[in-house]
């Protein structure tokens, strides 16, 4: 599934600490890597000539290829312009697979590596984007043993368990299925008892769904739950009770929408989560 898997760099430590991600993955798949380094252009106009950016920019990429393994395929390039709508352009262009890429994490920053870059390519990317905490920078990636996906049942869920389950199978790593139910403000009443139990059983079926697909690909074993609580607590809380190496997550795509899944849930768990978390678009032809 992933033959090629792009890693934006800026020569940063979060930077670093995606391609250290992304070779993990690449071994695993066979896959090559593509380093792109973005001369902005706002800072380009402001500043030094193309000629010294575009040196500086090359040098960035040469570095990052030099630490990658000798086994794994590169392709280098610099490019021009800004860099969210490059590295998407690219992203597309060369129909990688998946965009590795670096967040601060739990350092009470809030914006992303390289501006709000980060945040704009989740949002706009058809590719799958993986996001990897530069707080793990001094931490070697370990294969994924454990594999959560958070699900309510939607098409933006949906989306994502087909690329979940491709890891697990390719780590033989144990899939998790979590879906959390918003509490509820309203009074104890017959009117509220039956929808509690509507959205109980439709978590419970968005969870078994995953499940049916995962033993169906001889995926095993499998851990389902359903939860009562605020949707991105509560998946946070699953990641750390359980020891999850990898939050799969759907998003809703190019639909005018701005906000992703569950509000602003995987926003958020980008932001904080203690485990690398990967986004996955849902098709732009997809229902709601």
């Amino acid at each position: 599934m992933f033959d090629d898997i792009l890693v934006p760099t800026d020569g940063s430590t979060c930077a670093a600490v995606a391609l250290s991600a992304a070779e993990e993955v690449a071994k695993r798949y066979g896959a090559t890597i593509h380093l792109l380094s973005v001369a902005d252009s706002r800072i380009e106009d402001h500043t030094v000539g193309d000629e010294s950016q575009h040196a500086a920019h090359e040098t960035i990429v040469r570095d990052a290829s030099e630490d990658l393994s000798a086994e794994i395929g590169v392709v280098e390039a610099v490019e021009r312009g800004l860099p969210h709508e490059v590295i998407v352009e690219y992203a597309d262009e060369a129909s990688v697979d998946l965009v590795v890429m670096g967040t601060h994490g739990r350092t009470g920053v809030q914006r992303y590596v390289l501006g709000s870059v980060t945040e704009k390519v989740l949002r706009l990317a058809e590719t799958p984007v993986l996001t990897v905490r530069e707080a793990d920078a001094d931490e070697r990636p370990t294969p994924f043993e454990d594999v959560l996906i958070p699900t309510d049942g939607s098409d933006a869920a949906n989306a994502a368990i087909g690329p979940a389950l491709d890891i697990a199978g390719a780590y033989d790593a144990s899939v998790h299925a979590l879906s959390a139910i918003e509490p509820l403000s309203m009074g104890v009443d017959v009117r509220s008892h039956v929808i509690v139990e509507a959205l109980e059983e439709r978590a419970q079926s968005a969870v078994d769904d995953v499940a049916e697909r995962a033993a169906n690909a001889s995926l095993g074993p499998i851990e389902t739950a359903v939860e009562f609580g605020d949707p991105y607590r509560q998946i946070r809380t699953y990641v750390e009770e359980n020891d999850i190496d990898l939050v799969v997550m759907g998003t809703h795509g190019r639909s005018g929408v701005e906000r992703f899944l569950l509000g602003s849930v995987t926003e958020k768990l980008v932001r904080t989560s203690s485990a690398p978390v990967m986004t996955v678009r849902r098709p732009e032809n997809s229902g709601s």
